[in-house]
């Protein structure tokens, strides 16, 4: 008997907002107080209020966008309107590496802390995973992805539930530090210790930007509510508010909490015991041990519920990428619960993968951010070509002062692309790279389709696009960002920022006509309302 054709629309407006905040509070609040402080000091405060507003902006464009488009994987559609087929590929391979990648970042998290009371998963000189953690880790997300194949109300429903958790005991954490360790003239000391640029290195490297970016999740399940028109902006935005508040008080709680003597030696080498679990060390050094053991356990809940909810978003982009035709027609099939089984086991399978090249949480979550960020830079250039392609389409939350508001969010962008250094951009820009070169040989010697068809037209602002990027990084600040120091870190914002504006007029010359805007439009439309299998019945039986 055939399964189910049409995801179930059952995450209501609580549902979403739990999804984003669920995600936003993950492993970041473990581990990115203590990792901000060591980049920016006291001065990481502002840091978090710098990464919100960024992502805050993105999350206003993508509040428009994502009505528009109220299917999973929404953004994978999106890209295919605006700029057609090639481009479409390619933010489909990028935004499909920014899914799969996060389960492992948090299954990695969860072991990190689990290492204080049961060694064995991490070398202790090196925090990486040992034999026996990459097994844990692989059993860790075998059981994630297990969850997933409930029915997608039960999946938000667990969610829900350990949303709740995830907000309770960070907020609860900031009140216990404070109460039993409370230093405030840390908040001003050794502020030089730090340079300044690292305020805003700290919000791509040390978990901020990270932490975040969950946002997203309420547009990938924006296929599953029954009104995304009022429920995803009040998710989206309201998510990011939310999370500003908790980790800016977390943050606050991790400076004052330290013991003066810590930090005698500034915040660059700041140092204390059992730092690869920082806020359990931190109450157990001021006498809160009974706190200590709820955060362990939180390290296994707030980061298995970020895992959770990511593993739910992966297949949903995997989905879509089969529905605009980036993948086999076989990854759109759906079990009796309605769920995209196929592309669960290929999240699995990716996820695992991610465990080999990138052993340890820090080694991961600032590849995980660029590439985030990278899949998210280009919805302020779709919104400002929709609304000259399709002014007429139905936007039921409808952005003010778009044409401000983008350009803010695509430079912002960038920013922090910029931030994570030269040695994270190479390898991102190469592995993007490396898919175009396999499809294009792919696309000219094996499919010998016309190089017509290819849809470069739309793309070639791409090549300037990513070669600017990397030739920006790479002559840019030395030392921790890795490039040869041809200029400074405030110079290369500014250059950035000129650059982003160029950029983002030719993405706009360049975007598909009305007409083709509006045929891949209306396909899109019709697969959310059909459901997938039905409209491929229907296209097969046309004349």
């Amino acid at each position: 008997m055939a399964g189910p054709t049409k995801l179930r629309r059952d995450a209501g407006v609580i549902g979403l907002l739990y999804a984003s905040l669920g995600s936003i509070i993950g492993s970041g609040w473990l581990f990115g107080a203590l990792h901000a402080a060591l980049e920016a000091g006291p001065l990481s405060v502002l840091s978090w209020v710098i990464g919100a507003a960024a992502v805050l902006f993105l999350a206003f464009v993508f509040a428009e966008l994502s009505t528009m488009f109220p299917n999973s994987g929404a953004l994978v559609h999106m890209t295919h309107v605006s700029h057609g087929d090639l481009v479409g590929k390619i933010w489909t391979w990028i935004l499909f590496l920014a899914f799969v990648s996060v389960p492992p970042v948090e299954v990695i998290a969860v072991l990190t802390y689990t290492n204080s009371y049961i060694p064995g998963f991490l070398y202790p000189a090196t925090g990486l995973l040992t034999s026996t953690g990459f097994v844990a880790a692989a059993v860790l997300l075998a059981f994630v992805v297990a969850l997933n194949f409930l029915a997608v109300r039960w999946v938000i429903a667990i969610n829900s539930a350990a949303t709740w958790w995830k907000l309770i005991i960070p907020i609860v954490t900031i009140v216990i530090l404070m109460a039993y360790s409370f230093h405030p003239g840390n908040m001003t000391a050794h502020v030089s210790s730090t340079p300044v640029s690292g305020i805003f290195t700290a919000v791509a490297t040390a978990g901020i930007i990270f932490s975040f970016l969950g946002f997203q999740q309420a547009i990938a399940l924006a296929g599953e509510t029954r009104n995304p028109g009022r429920y995803i902006p009040i998710a989206l935005i309201g998510s990011v508010l939310i999370a500003m508040l908790v980790y800016v008080g977390l943050q606050v709680a991790f400076i004052v909490a330290l013991k003066p003597t810590d930090i005698a030696e500034g915040w660059a080498n700041l140092h204390f015991s059992g730092m690869f679990g920082p806020l359990a060390a931190i109450a157990i050094a001021v006498g809160a041990f009974w706190w200590a053991v709820l955060l362990y356990i939180d390290a296994i809940i707030s980061p298995l519920g970020t895992a959770f909810i990511y593993v739910t978003a992966s297949p949903r982009i995997i989905m879509a990428a089969g529905e605009m035709g980036n993948a086999p027609n076989q990854v759109i099939r759906l079990n009796r619960h309605g769920v995209p089984w196929i592309g669960l086991v290929v999240t699995y399978i990716v996820g695992v993968l991610f465990f080999f090249p990138f052993p340890s949480w820090q080694k991961l979550v600032s590849a995980v951010s660029l590439i985030t960020v990278l899949s998210y830079s280009i919805g302020p250039v779709i919104l400002l070509h929709l609304r000259r392609a399709l002014p007429d389409a139905t936007r039921p939350f409808r952005l003010r002062a778009a044409r401000i508001i983008s350009p803010i969010a695509f430079i912002a962008s960038n920013w922090i692309i910029y931030w994570t250094g030269y040695d994270v951009v190479k390898w991102l820009f190469g592995l993007v790279l490396l898919y175009v070169v396999i499809y294009l040989a792919w696309y000219i010697f094996v499919r010998r389709a016309p190089f017509a068809e290819l849809g470069w037209q739309q793309a070639w602002w791409l090549i300037p696009y990513f070669g600017g990027m990397w030739l920006i990084s790479y002559f840019g600040p030395a030392g921790a960002m890795g490039g040869r120091g041809s200029f400074g870190f405030f110079t290369g914002m500014w250059i950035l920022a000129g650059f982003s504006l160029v950029i983002l007029v030719l993405a706009l010359v360049t975007g598909q006509n009305s007409e083709t805007a509006q045929s891949c439009s209306n396909r899109v439309q019709t697969l959310g309302s059909r459901g997938t299998e039905s409209v491929l019945a229907a296209e097969e039986t046309a004349p």
